[in-house]
């Protein structure tokens, strides 16, 4: 059971104005954000995902569930910010090319903006030429998604882009059908199945 269980009602139901009321009202009482997007957020789009590969819901579904979060996401990152204090290294984030999937990419982003990293969001369908060009502007990690097993092979021309101009830069990859098999296969320096094992990864890579 999710500690808000309106907002998870919310997020799972497609509510915008109920997901951001129940939100602010959340955080109006003092509600850790880090908690709200554990206990409720992350869980009710897990169900909708769930929902939906045991056709029990639809893409519809799974587009409104997505605009709620997206729009609690939009409120809770400000306060994620707040207290991150001091920047910890920079981390270039995008949704490999042919993906234009972002939901999963943009709550690990923000996750890693409250773990106090400056985050480049490269957003999606991204070349590996932008995330050489961005650790060539002092990215210390890159992170990428992907959504589609098509999209997949795109991850390993990441990999061998930053070998060949940065060697040496972690690759953190993720998203629902990544595995660690395939983490290892092509090189990549980490894998994590959700945006808090992605933090970890992230820290584990620059320890």
């Amino acid at each position: 059971m999710a500690k808000n269980e309106t907002l998870f009602q919310a997020i799972y139901k497609g509510d915008l104005p109920g997901a951001k009321a129940a939100t602010e009202a959340a955080l109006d009482s003092g509600a850790d954000p880090r908690e709200l997007l554990d206990d409720s957020l992350i869980p009710a789009m897990r169900q909708i995902g769930n929902d939906f590969e045991a056709g029990e819901a639809f893409i519809p579904e799974m587009l409104i569930a997505a605009r709620a979060m997206q729009g609690t996401l939009e409120l809770i990152e400000p306060r994620l910010a707040a207290g991150a204090g001091a920047e910890r290294g920079t981390v270039a984030i995008g949704t490999v090319k042919g993906d234009l999937h972002d939901i999963g990419k943009n709550l690990v982003a923000m996750m890693l903006k409250g773990a106090g990293y400056q985050v480049e969001d490269l957003g999606a369908d991204v070349g590996a030429e932008k995330f050489v060009e961005a650790v060539g502007k002092g990215a210390n990690v890159v992170c990428i998604s992907a959504l589609l097993t098509t999209t997949m092979p795109g991850m390993k021309d990441v990999v061998d882009a930053l070998g060949a101009d940065h060697p040496g830069t972690p690759v953190v990859i993720g998203g629902a059908p990544v595995t660690q098999e395939f983490a290892d296969s092509i090189g990549a320096a980490g894998f994590a199945m959700t945006a808090n094992g992605a933090v970890g990864e992230v820290e584990r890579c620059l320890s």
